[in-house]
């Protein structure tokens, strides 16, 4: 059974339209039978930028296990740290 969406009101301020849209669901403004699946390529998740010190040996050492799996190291710390949280002892 498909019903008529309704339709967006107008609002006079940005603070407005964001009080509404904390208190309403946006999907009964959507006639998703009309809807389009998109792709967005170039879409890349945001990240934040922190600072580690780590012994140098350390370093070399990742940077080593990096070379062998043809990885940036930086790359290889964050799959490490990915499987370590999906590891029973760890949370996720």
């Amino acid at each position: 059974m498909s019903r008529k969406p309704e339709p967006v009101p107008h609002f006079s301020t940005e603070a407005e339209e964001r009080a509404y849209w904390e208190h309403n669901d946006s999907a009964n403004h959507v006639e998703w039978t009309k809807a389009a699946k998109v792709r967005l390529p170039n879409l890349k998740p945001s990240s934040t930028s922190i600072s580690l010190r780590l012994p140098n040996s350390l370093l070399d050492q990742i940077k080593v296990a990096a070379g062998k799996r043809d990885v940036p190291y930086q790359s290889l710390i964050k799959i490490w740290l990915a499987e370590k949280l999906e590891t029973p002892g760890g949370k996720r």
